[in-house]
């Protein structure tokens, strides 16, 4: 088998995998019950879209807002298919090749998380995944490039919890790598206790682009929530903070910590999206091409 075949063996065998992995979710074939993700977001999906037709922040809102079916496809686009497709298999590998080149992870390995208490480990990958993932999401922002991506995101004019994962398929290949080296660092972090972390932060990402007020009292200086991430989505910033604020993803601490943080007020009811919004793509192949194009901007 020649060194291109085998990659190819690699990429395929691993996307068909995760198809089948899917679908042993979807009909209740796991070997853990609890360790199901599709099933997670389905039931995370329902309760917060019914918390939002119970206590809706932006009463004007209807039930089934504007790119409502739009977002729901994002959703199960960016969490499966677009991981079968292409994103797992291309995973496997670069990993495989990156381990090729380097030995092993034990390369950059910091410390041993196997000597730590389980709990221990779970705050610590929490804590160095979100705090990195805080630094991309601001390159997104600064960076011409990467912002035209990023945009997609950011075309949300009326927000719910589907927005959560309205966003270009590249940020993943930006995202990723950046929480792969937090693994990298922690030395034989145990896969198996992540279904924590994970189910928590698609539980706040959920809570923060839902169209419900949240008060946090002083825990809205620890995480992330609706009332900070409105802003982040608002239109009409002052000049000074034109490349945007509150960019924390599950935890508000870092933008406290580095001054990035900005609610004046209660922004229910604030205009959504970016200048010129109104002219960017409406549906989803426009939108996926847009940043591959050259702009302005």
């Amino acid at each position: 088998m020649s060194f291109f075949q085998e990659y190819i063996y690699y990429f395929s065998k691993a996307s068909i995998d995760f198809f089948y992995y899917v679908l042993n979710e979807i009909t209740f074939n796991t070997s853990v019950w609890y360790v199901n993700y599709f099933w997670w977001l389905i039931g995370l999906s329902i309760l917060v879209w019914s918390m939002e037709l119970l206590f809706p922040w932006r009463k004007s809102q209807p039930a089934f807002r504007k790119d409502f079916w739009l977002d729901l496809f994002y959703m199960f686009f960016n969490f499966y298919i677009f991981k079968v497709i292409l994103f797992i298999g291309f995973s496997v590998v670069v990993e495989k090749l990156f381990l090729t080149i380097i030995g092993n992870k034990e390369t950059f390995q910091l410390f041993n998380a196997k000597e730590l208490n389980p709990i221990l480990q779970l705050v610590i990958f929490f804590i160095l995944v979100d705090f990195i993932s805080w630094i991309t999401h601001i390159f997104l922002h600064k960076n011409k490039f990467l912002w035209q991506f990023h945009k997609v995101h950011h075309s949300v004019e009326q927000m719910g919890f589907a927005s959560h994962f309205r966003f270009h398929w590249m940020e993943t290949f930006i995202y990723t790598p950046a929480k792969y080296i937090v693994l990298l660092l922690i030395g034989n972090f145990e896969p198996n206790q992540a279904f924590i972390v994970y189910y928590f932060t698609i539980a706040i990402g959920h809570l923060n682009h839902a169209n419900i007020r949240l008060n946090y009292g002083v825990f809205k200086y620890i995480f992330n929530n609706p009332q900070m991430h409105v802003w982040h989505h608002s239109k009409d910033l002052p000049s000074a903070k034109k490349h945007g604020v509150n960019f924390g993803i599950s935890l508000s601490i870092w933008d406290y910590i580095f001054k990035t943080n900005y609610v004046p007020y209660d922004g229910g009811q604030n205009k959504l999206g970016f200048n010129n919004v109104e002219f960017f793509p409406k549906s989803f192949f426009p939108q996926i091409l847009y940043g591959f194009k050259k702009t302005k901007d």
